[in-house]
């Protein structure tokens, strides 16, 4: 196997400085580790080496059989539900528990528990931002049903059962590594997960950055900067002119507050999320199909991470016949398909957190001023536990805001008395999985729409197509409802009025149903034009949406393969909209016969992303070079600040190239536009000459520069994938960047039988030393797909199968 020579190059490095068995630090005992007959080796799979087998298993009620195809996609048929979520959990976790239980270390901030202090910080900012009090406060809730509650509990003794069957000899790879051994897995680690996928979705947020650039440049320069809409090349989901048939419910209105001074950096860049992660999905209707029947796609673009995001699968039982990918941990599939309705989702990309300055009566924080009063906080000491070192001790505030996450002892230079409390709507009681449940036995419209209502965190759009001919997308989510600027700032937490008083009710959640146009979309866009009654704010795109709207605008007769290539379309609205503006304002006269070369290159770009071509490459160095010169006012790394987006930029470029902000101040001159756009084209072109010379006469390709990888959860290099050659761009509909892109490809034509097709970028083992651990990655990057196979009854004939009894 490709990753045994690293990891014994690492190994036999750590032998020379260590006696056999002797465990040092943290590192494992290196003798058990090399035992042929029970260490790493026994990690090693091969092709061909599966079998059918025959086994018992205490905690089932009936046979249950497993089919697995030829890329070890598992296909549950199961006599009853208890049944289908006990295997559910136990299959996933043969294949993936290192992953599962990984990630809830990491929600429940306990990665200092595996790599020792250097992970604190990180465990401080998870606890103190309610990962655990959020998920608690959902498994009250999924316990309160008994619907979920049974369907939890099966799932977990699935795990646990597989779990139990381990010995040192069988057990994943990573443990092996990190000398530590599974836990056994529990309801509230379930919920955890939902809640690590909950913030993974909810960092449409600028609470701290957008009032220090109050505070900084004043309300009017802010408005302009950072607006909640741009009524400029809008295309939302619901389409523009759309009636409304209700009238928002009324919330008293405050002007927003903001705390005094500004606020300073803090660890939130700790846990940085990818700006790239978005999503696309649509559903084209029978009237603009070649089938007559409709045809739904989605792409979630998420970080690249092995094991996968994913894990595919089929679960079929009495009264359930459903096909997708599930996320590990969790049961029930996510996105997928049955025999009447496919269904997936994108990011709302809406502001569901919101940040309060709270004043304390003194050092104790045991109390604080809300509604002219002092009220008392609750205090709890949390213990974060180190390998290799001494505990660290804490101290969280719980306010009725939420958790105080920011104060003097973590996250910057703030005032004795004063702390930031964070409102966020995943620490609500709610109950994601029953929307799950219900969504993978759906048949219809009304079911889909009556499945997705107790979806409360992420917000999500849910695209939808049944085989009766209906397309619908739905933006779910529980949003506040907010008075204009409520959350756009950081408020005074002592005003009652600026915290959340009211919720939009779910039935005036945006939505629409068959529209005139034949399709309905999202790619992170605004859900809505102005006129939809409430207000709401959150980081929305601009290119990717405008781009998928005009294409299923145009096509007609549409097919699978189509919608294949659109899933992969590399084509560059961003560029399409800024570089005109470029070579309008560029100073030709300044530049040198070399750099003529490169820009006459640029000049003649189809701004298609394609992996081979090199104008990508120099765009990308330019446009980054001209937004950092241009917005160098908020270089600032003392304090909290973010940049205006490329589309606000590409706006004043276009209206006003004298504007003040394209002065660079660490000049004498005064800069316009013009200026800085040369400046910034010299810096790339001197990058694109540097290459050659390092490299030969070997083309700056777009795919060289973008470097995509697909990276071990654990960083671990030997088991990364980290030459990925592919196009694309985070705001191209192939929305595949350095490190984040689309985690699962999905098209499902409708019709009398689902014709599905699918792909993911890793495989479905979470063993590095798996044939079938990163297979898909090289046709994945290639834009193909595999058929799915989707069974209606046991199939005769697969590559082995797996079949579990009760056991006496």
């Amino acid at each position: 196997m490709k990753f045994i020579k690293p990891v014994l190059l690492i190994l036999l490095t750590i032998v020379l400085g260590v006696v056999l068995n002797t465990k040092v630090g943290p590192l494992p005992p290196v003798g058990k580790l090399l035992d042929p007959f029970h260490g790493f080796w026994q990690n090693a799979d091969k092709v061909g080496g599966e079998q059918d087998t025959d086994d018992n298993i205490v905690g089932l009620k009936g046979k249950v059989e497993v089919y697995y195809d030829d890329r070890l996609v598992p296909h549950i048929f199961a006599g009853n539900d208890e049944d289908l979520y006990f295997m559910q959990g136990y299959i996933t976790a043969k294949h993936r528990l290192w992953q599962m239980e990984f990630q809830t270390f990491a929600a429940s901030g306990r990665i200092s528990e595996l790599v020792g202090e250097k992970g604190a910080n990180f465990d401080r900012e998870k606890r103190r931002t309610g990962m655990v009090y959020g998920a608690k406060k959902s498994l009250e809730q999924i316990n309160s049903e008994p619907e979920t509650k049974k369907i939890l509990e099966a799932y977990t003794a699935g795990v646990n059962a597989y779990i139990n069957s381990l010995s040192y000899k069988t057990m994943p790879l990573e443990y092996k590594l990190l000398d530590y051994k599974p836990e056994q897995w529990s309801m509230l680690k379930t919920a955890l997960l939902l809640k690590y996928m909950a913030e993974m979705l909810t960092n449409m947020e600028d609470d701290f950055e957008i009032t220090n650039a109050l505070k900084l440049f004043g309300k009017e320069t802010t408005d302009l900067l950072f607006p909640d809409y741009i009524d400029t090349l809008q295309s939302p989901i619901v389409p523009i002119g759309h009636k409304w048939e209700f009238e928002a419910e009324k919330v008293d209105s405050v002007p927003a507050m903001t705390p005094e001074g500004l606020v300073p950096a803090t660890y939130r860049k700790l846990d940085p999320k990818d700006p790239g992660t978005g999503s696309n999905n649509w559903a084209v209707s029978g009237s603009k199909t070649a089938s007559g029947k409709p045809i739904l796609c989605n792409d979630p673009h998420l970080g690249l991470n092995l094991p996968s995001i994913w894990y595919e699968m089929q679960l079929n039982a009495p009264g359930v016949n459903v096909y997708g990918v599930t996320l590990p941990g969790s049961p029930a599939i996510v996105i997928g398909f049955n025999d009447s309705i496919a269904w997936g989702v994108t990011n709302a990309g809406r502001d569901v957190k919101d940040w309060y300055s709270v004043k304390f009566k003194d050092e104790s924080r045991a109390e604080y001023w809300y509604n002219n009063q002092w009220v008392k906080s609750t205090i709890t000491i949390d213990t974060i536990k180190v390998r290799g070192g001494k505990p660290i001790y804490d101290t969280i505030v719980y306010t009725h805001h939420g958790p105080i996450v920011f104060d003097k002892n973590f996250g910057g230079r703030f005032a004795e008395c004063v702390g930031y409390a964070l409102s966020w709507t995943a620490h609500l009681q709610s109950n994601e999985m029953i929307t799950l449940h219900r969504l993978n036995r759906a048949h219809n419209f009304d079911s889909y729409r009556e499945a997705i209502k107790t979806f409360m965190c992420p917000g999500q759009n849910f695209v939808f197509a049944s085989a009766s001919g209906d397309v619908a997308i739905t933006q779910q989510g529980k949003f506040v409802n907010r008075w204009p600027g409520q959350g756009r700032y950081v408020m005074d937490g002592s005003i009652p009025q600026t915290g959340w008083t009211k919720f939009i009710p779910m039935e005036q959640n945006a939505y629409t149903k068959n529209p005139e146009r034949g399709f309905v979309s999202s790619a992170n866009q605004h859900p809505t034009d102005e006129t939809y009654p409430y207000y709401y704010n959150g980081g929305f795109e601009y290119y990717r949406n405008r781009r998928l709207n005009e294409e299923l605008t145009r096509l007609s007769g549409i097919t699978v393969k189509d919608m294949m290539k659109l899933q992969n379309d590399n084509y560059n609205m961003k560029a399409a909209d800024l570089l005109p503006l470029f070579f309008k304002h560029i100073k030709r006269d300044k530049l040198s016969p070399e750099e003529k070369t490169i820009l006459a290159d640029v000049e003649q770009w189809d701004y298609f992303n394609n992996p081979d071509v090199t104008a990508p490459s120099v765009f990308e160095v330019w446009w980054k070079g001209f937004q950092d010169l241009t917005w160098d006012e908020f270089a600032d790394t003392t304090i909290m600040l973010k940049d205006p987006d490329i589309f606000i930029t590409t706006n004043i470029l276009r209206k006003n190239p004298t504007y003040a902000f394209f002065d660079n101040k660490a000049t004498k001159e005064v800069e316009t536009a013009a200026d800085i756009i040369t400046t910034s084209f010299k810096e790339a072109a001197k990058k694109v000459l540097d290459w050659k010379k390092q490299h030969g006469d070997k083309p700056y390709q777009w795919a060289d520069f973008k470097a995509t990888s697909v990276q071990h959860l654990a960083k671990l290099i030997p088991f990364s994938i980290m030459e990925v050659r592919n196009g694309g761009s985070k705001n191209v509909l192939n929305a595949t960047s350095e490190r984040n892109g689309p985690s699962w490809r999905m098209v499902v034509a409708l019709g009398a039988e689902p014709e599905a097709y699918g792909i993911y970028p890793g495989g479905q083992s979470g063993n590095p030393g798996s044939p079938y651990y990163s297979h898909m990655i090289d046709k994945w990057s290639k834009g193909e797909y595999y058929r799915l196979n989707f069974y209606k009854k046991a199939p005769e004939k697969t590559v082995y199968k797996e079949t579990f009894n009760p056991a006496n």
